[in-house]
C-alpha cells in the first residue's frame, strides 16, 4: 500500500507522507526521512495511533494523513508534562478523555505498613511461579469479563501489552494469586523489570471484593520484592479507580507522573 500525501516542508522542500502499511506511515522531505506514523489495535478493540517526527510541522502533516486514511475514533498517549505532544496532538483534533497516575511505589514494609497485613480467613496467597495456569487463565478471563460488564477496559493501564489473539496471560510466572479453597479469587502481576519493577495489574472478583484481598495481594508481592532487595516498584492508575488510587497512597505510594489518554471522535 502506497498512498502518498504532499505538502510544502520545512525548508520549502515538498514533505511526501506516505502510507506504506496497512499500519504505517514515512514522511519524506528532500530523501530523508523526517517523519513516522504507526497504528494499533488494542486487545480490547480501540485504534491507537503515535507520531514520531523531527519537526512539530512534519507532525501536522503526518497527522493530516493519518487522519485521513483511519477511522474514528482514535486514541493516543501522551507523558502530562510533555506540553509540546500535547498541544500537537491537540491540533490535530484530539482532546482528552481520561488521567493515569504513576506511582513510585515504596517495597519497604516499615514504610508501607504491610508487615502486619494477612489474608482473609480461609485465604492463602499462592507466590509468583507456582499458581496453577488453568485455574489462572480461568480467572483472568472472569475478571476480565466483569471489568468489561462495569467500568470497562478503559479505565486499567494505559500501557497494555500486545498479546495473540484470545491469549490474556504470557507470563504465568509473573503471577501470584489469592486463592479461598479450592478457587482463585484474586491476582497480582508483576512484572521483573531490570530498572524497577512494574506492578501490571491487581484484581479480585467481584464477589470478593471489600474483604481484604487486594491488600493482602499487594502486601505479599511488594515485601516478595523486598525480601530481593528492590526498594520501590512501578505502578499505573486510572485517575477515575478511587479503590486502586486509595489503596496505593494508603501505604505510602507517590504520584511521580501522570499519563493522558487523547480521542478523536
Amino acid at each position: 500500500m502506497n498512498i502518498a500525501h504532499s505538502a510544502a516542508g520545512t525548508d520549502n522542500h515538498p514533505v511526501v507522507v506516505t502510507r506504506v502499511s496497512e499500519t504505517q506511515w514515512h514522511a519524506v522531505e528532500d530523501d530523508l526521512t523526517v517523519g513516522r506514523g504507526v497504528a494499533w489495535r488494542r486487545p480490547d478493540g480501540r485504534l491507537f495511533v503515535s507520531i514520531d517526527v523531527w519537526h512539530s510541522a512534519v507532525f501536522d502533516r503526518v497527522a493530516d494523513a493519518m487522519l485521513a486514511d483511519l477511522p474514528t475514533p482514535l486514541y493516543t498517549v501522551v507523558d502530562e508534562a510533555d506540553h509540546d505532544s500535547r498541544s500537537a496532538w491537540e491540533r490535530a483534533g484530539f482532546a482528552t478523555a481520561s488521567r493515569e497516575w504513576g506511582y513510585l511505589v515504596p517495597t519497604d514494609p516499615q514504610v508501607t505498613r504491610l508487615s502486619s497485613v494477612r489474608p482473609p480467613c480461609g485465604v492463602t496467597i499462592v507466590p509468583a511461579g507456582e499458581a496453577e495456569e488453568g485455574p489462572l487463565r480461568a480467572l483472568d478471563r472472569l475478571i476480565r469479563d466483569e471489568v468489561e460488564a462495569t467500568v470497562g477496559w478503559q479505565t486499567m493501564p494505559a500501557e497494555v501489552l500486545p498479546r495473540p489473539a484470545g491469549t490474556t496471560v504470557l507470563d504465568p510466572s509473573t503471577y501470584a494469586v489469592a486463592r479461598h479453597l479450592d478457587q482463585y479469587v484474586g491476582l497480582v502481576r508483576v512484572a521483573p523489570l531490570t530498572r524497577q519493577p512494574r506492578i501490571g495489574l491487581i484484581a479480585v472478583r467481584t464477589d470478593r471484593h471489600q474483604r481484604g484481598i487486594a491488600r493482602a495481594l499487594l502486601a505479599h508481592a511488594l515485601g516478595s520484592l523486598h525480601h530481593s532487595g528492590t526498594a520501590s516498584a512501578w505502578a499505573e492508575v486510572n485517575e477515575s479507580n478511587a479503590a486502586a488510587t486509595a489503596l496505593f497512597e494508603s501505604i505510602g505510594a507517590r504520584r511521580a507522573a501522570s499519563t493522558l489518554e487523547l480521542v478523536r471522535h
